[in-house]
């Protein structure tokens, strides 16, 4: 099999892939042609079908499996696929697991640091809320397996584990540098920041948002996960549960980017900084997944940066 991260221009493939995404379109001059994401466990890959007419091409949907036939051009920096041929694949002629895009990183030892740093956790109230959730074996199983998101940054399969380590690692050395801050409920909050994201997006292969998700979003999701959570727990401090949940509504930092409150403490401030830069460096990362090595063309604007980006020199 030849998986999307070894695709080079010039190739022609003939391959199986999971559809992503499927959008019927129009050029300029009328004319339809179909937009696809393709997609396996190694990455994403767009695709053009031009004339979706032909013989050639057999009806399908979204998340269908394909064997396609195309070529591989580069069109504004980044790989697509002039696809020629489509063929839907049955069960038993292809294998999921190769379709899904999962962390470069092992799950199981994501999990250990994550739970390596809540048994740091000195506070009582606040180590048992995290333990309540973590330390259980069916959240550990969905929290490994979901995505921090549908598109954005860490969409795949271990996303939401490694933007969750990620953010809290960045915080404990906030914590150690910053003498303001308080340890315990920066980390805590850093933990459980993004865990509205298990009910607003939908399990792989879909990894698409759920009506709650479209209603209510992960900020407040998750924030009724804590609230409901900390009810059940006797004699947790008022104040402590405010200050928690309020990290958690304003970790986008602004209103504009769907925070219901901006920060009010330090520790809101330093898990919002957290968080954006994650996700800023690993959209980045993500962006020059597929350009050759070597390539410093300018890859056009990226909705994430407001920029065109492009590799450094070096």
């Amino acid at each position: 099999m030849r998986y999307i991260e070894t695709l080079r221009e010039g190739e022609r493939i003939n391959e199986v892939y999971l559809c992503k995404n499927k959008q019927a379109s129009l050029t300029k001059a009328g004319k339809p042609f179909v937009s696809l994401i393709l997609q396996d466990k190694t990455g994403t890959l767009d695709a053009k079908i031009w004339d979706p007419s032909s013989l050639g091409i057999d009806d399908f949907d979204k998340l269908d499996y394909l064997n396609v036939v195309g070529d591989v051009i580069s069109f504004q920096g980044a790989l697509q696929l002039n696809v020629k041929r489509v063929r839907k694949m049955q069960q038993g002629e292809y294998d999921p697991k190769e379709y899904l895009p999962v962390s470069k990183y092992d799950p199981d030892q994501m999990y250990a640091q994550l739970m390596a740093i809540i048994q740091k956790i000195s506070n009582p109230y606040l180590k048992q809320l995290s333990s309540s959730f973590f330390g259980s074996p069916e959240f550990a199983d969905s929290f490994k397996f979901h995505s921090a998101a549908k598109t954005m940054h860490h969409g795949f399969v271990g996303g939401l584990l490694q933007h969750t380590l990620s953010v809290a690692l960045l915080c404990e050395k906030f914590a150690a540098h910053y003498k303001i801050l308080n340890h315990d409920l920066l980390v805590t909050a850093a933990i459980f920041h993004d865990i509205g994201k298990l009910k607003e997006i939908s399990r792989f292969p879909e990894n698409d948002y759920t009506d709650d998700g479209q209603l209510l979003g992960h900020i407040i999701i998750g924030s009724q996960m804590l609230a409901e959570r900390i009810a059940a727990i006797p004699d947790f401090p008022p104040k402590l549960s405010s200050e928690l949940i309020h990290c958690i509504l304003a970790h986008h930092g602004e209103l504009e980017y769907g925070s219901p409150k901006k920060p009010a403490l330090a520790e809101a401030v330093a898990l919002s900084f957290a968080d954006n830069l994650d996700a800023k460096l690993e959209a980045m990362e993500e962006a020059f997944a597929n350009v050759p090595d070597g390539n410093t063309d300018w890859l056009g604007f990226h909705r994430s940066f407001e920029s065109n980006i492009r590799k450094t020199s070096v």
